[in-house]
Formats: C-alpha cells, sequence, structure tokens
C-alpha cells in the first residue's frame, strides 16, 4: 500500500471557548483535559500508527511556533503555514499539494487538534482500515454512531455496505446534511442510517485533488499555481499573491458534499468534539454532585456546574447547569445549556475591546 500521511488541522482560535481561548492560546495549545494540550493529545494519539516524520500540521504563522515548541518530535517543516485563515477547504488543499510534491501516491487522512478521543487503539485500527479503501480510490469519512438526536452535527446516511475491511463495515454515503433542526435530527436518529459526521477524511492526494480540479477549477488552478513554486525562490511571493484570492470555504462544502465515491465507515471511539465548554462535561469525571472542577472551587448547593479558576478560590452558593470561566482579566458565567453562545460574545468583544481576544 502507498505511504500513509496525516494532516492536523490547528489554525482555528476556538471562540466558544473563551475567555481562555485567545488569539496568543487558541485552544489546540490548552491544557483542556488533564496535564496534556488538545494538539499534544491529537498527535500523541497516532503513536505506533504514524510516525513523526509522516505527520503533518496546518497552521497559521502566529501558531507554529507555540505549538512545534509543544511537540519537539515532529520535524519543522511539516509545518505548512497559512498566511491567513481561509477555512478547511483551502487548508487542506494546501496540505495535499504539500503531499504530492514529496509523494505523489500518498493516502491522506485529514484529522483535527480539537477532537477527543476514548478509544484511541480502535481510533487507529479504524484509520487503517479507511487506508486499505481509500487505496481503491475511495473518499471515505468516520461516521460517529450517533448517541441521541444531536442538532449540533452534520449527518451522513448510509447506502448499501461495501463490506468488512479489517472488522470495520464500510457503506456508501448517500447524503450529507449539515445540522438539522430538532425533528429532522430525531427523525435520522430513529432511522438508523445516519452517522455525525466526524470531520475526519481519508483519501488518496491525486484523488482529492482530480476532486477539486472537477468541482472547485479556480480554487484548483489558484493550488496549483502554488504547487509549482514550492521549493523555489518564489513561493513565499506565491503564497502572499495567491492565498488572499483563494475562496474561503469548509472542506465540506468545497468537496464533500459533491464529492464521488464517497464511502463511511461509522464507528465508535469515545469521540467528542471540543466545540464549547459544555463538551467537558462529557469527558471530565465530575465530583459527587456532578460539578466539572478545575482550579480552587467551594461549593454550597452547586450541582451540574463547571467552574475553571486560574488563580483564585471561586465560591458557589445555589447553582445549577452553570458554566464559570475565571481567568485574570475576564469572568464568564453561562448557563450550560447557552455555552454555544459565547461565540456571541466574542464577536461583541471585536468592537472595541479587542485587547480581550
Amino acid at each position: 500500500m502507498s505511504s500513509f500521511y496525516t494532516v492536523i488541522m490547528a489554525g482555528g482560535v476556538g471562540t466558544r471557548l473563551w475567555p481562555l481561548s485567545r488569539r496568543a492560546t487558541p485552544k489546540q495549545a490548552l491544557q483542556l483535559i488533564g496535564d496534556r494540550t488538545m494538539f499534544q493529545h491529537a498527535i500523541e494519539r497516532l503513536h505506533p500508527l504514524f510516525p513523526a516524520e509522516r505527520i503533518f500540521v496546518v497552521t497559521g504563522k502566529t501558531y507554529a511556533e507555540l505549538l512545534g515548541a509543544q511537540t519537539p518530535q515532529l520535524p519543522q517543516e511539516n509545518f505548512i503555514l497559512e498566511p491567513m485563515g481561509r477555512d478547511s477547504g483551502p487548508a487542506v488543499g494546501l496540505a495535499a499539494i504539500h503531499l504530492q510534491k514529496r509523494d505523489p501516491d500518498a493516502v491522506m487522512a485529514v484529522l483535527t487538534a480539537d477532537h477527543y478521543i476514548a478509544n484511541q487503539e480502535r481510533f487507529r485500527a479504524v484509520l487503517s482500515a479507511a487506508a486499505q479503501v481509500a487505496q481503491t480510490g475511495k473518499i471515505v469519512t468516520l461516521g460517529i454512531k450517533p448517541e441521541f438526536a444531536s442538532t449540533g452535527y452534520g449527518y451522513i446516511r448510509q447506502g448499501d455496505s461495501l463490506g468488512e475491511f479489517d472488522g470495520f463495515e464500510a457503506f456508501r454515503a448517500e447524503q450529507f446534511t449539515e445540522k438539522p433542526n430538532a425533528a429532522t435530527a430525531n427523525a435520522f436518529f430513529e432511522s438508523g442510517r445516519y452517522s455525525w459526521n466526524s470531520g475526519m477524511f481519508i483519501w488518496r492526494v491525486d484523488q482529492l485533488l482530480a476532486e477539486f480540479e472537477r468541482q472547485r477549477p479556480l480554487t484548483y488552478r489558484q493550488l496549483m499555481s502554488i504547487a509549482d513554486a514550492l521549493g523555489t525562490p518564489n513561493e513565499k511571493r506565491a503564497m502572499d499573491q495567491v492565498w488572499p484570492q483563494i475562496e474561503k470555504i469548509s472542506i465540506d462544502y468545497a468537496i464533500m458534499e459533491g464529492a464521488r465515491d464517497v464511502v463511511v465507515i461509522p464507528v465508535d471511539i469515545g469521540w467528542k468534539d471540543i466545540g464549547s465548554w459544555a463538551a467537558l462535561f462529557d469527558i471530565i469525571p465530575g465530583d459527587e454532585h456532578d460539578n466539572v472542577i478545575v482550579g480552587d472551587h467551594l461549593g454550597i448547593d452547586t450541582t451540574r456546574t463547571l467552574v475553571r479558576s486560574q488563580d483564585r478560590l471561586v465560591v458557589t452558593v445555589g447553582l445549577e447547569d452553570i458554566i464559570i470561566v475565571d481567568t485574570d482579566d475576564a469572568l464568564l458565567v453561562c448557563r450550560k445549556d447557552r455555552a454555544q453562545d459565547v461565540k456571541a460574545v466574542v464577536q461583541q468583544l471585536r468592537d472595541g475591546r479587542k485587547n480581550l481576544l
């Protein structure tokens, strides 16, 4: 089989994890679970399937030094730098042209730095199985078996079975649906034919670039102009000139929704998307009152509450289902069911209070 590489997407800030996640300290660089950062978790769970030289990272120039210091085992040249964020579509394309230059027959897994995966051995096993499927010219996505009728995730409808690969059953992917309303999500969940879209993809590099050429011909030409300059004195100039002009679009909209020969492998790997403070309730063990506490806390009649404090005691009295995050210059207090709305706070801070971003 062709060489198998992985690309970690690590360019976002994580606005829903404000006030801890900032431009200078994005969520992938934070110790949210245990004594390792999210980025360190993402890299370390790949061992031994991927040696360090076959792990690549797409991130901004601002974060490359920060993340590189956290993972000294990664070669510095394996950090692929974006001059500015253009969403996941162009970022994946940029990684693809770098890998194609290195290994034209490469199979590539696209993963992210903000997921939690409890069953790491099974995760590596399904990646290996997916690479076998991708080698045949299929585009593979890992589906997550739904635990409930979530409206916060995209869904993938499973078609006919294509058989088993190392114990994992693969299905034709018939349809991608972005975050549905409650009634639709419930119908999807009850049908048993849908997986959550994990945002993890496996494909041959040449197959992916062929999809760019078919579905996004302008983006493909722009990527090829950058590819022609890689490794030459013109590389920086090409990036600076071309990258700001590339369409800003997610890989789901750019490629996956219109891709041919897409396969989904549903899997249960203890996956969680760390998209907000509320997600930590499902990962960090709570106390006898189901409170998740990081730091110094004194609670009276407090239940199902998250408290994260850096330097001082936080006292709570009579609280239920609340999130409290205390930093040296900002304090967040919100209801657990409004955790996704922290993003709106960040949007308002952009108007006049950028020192808090």
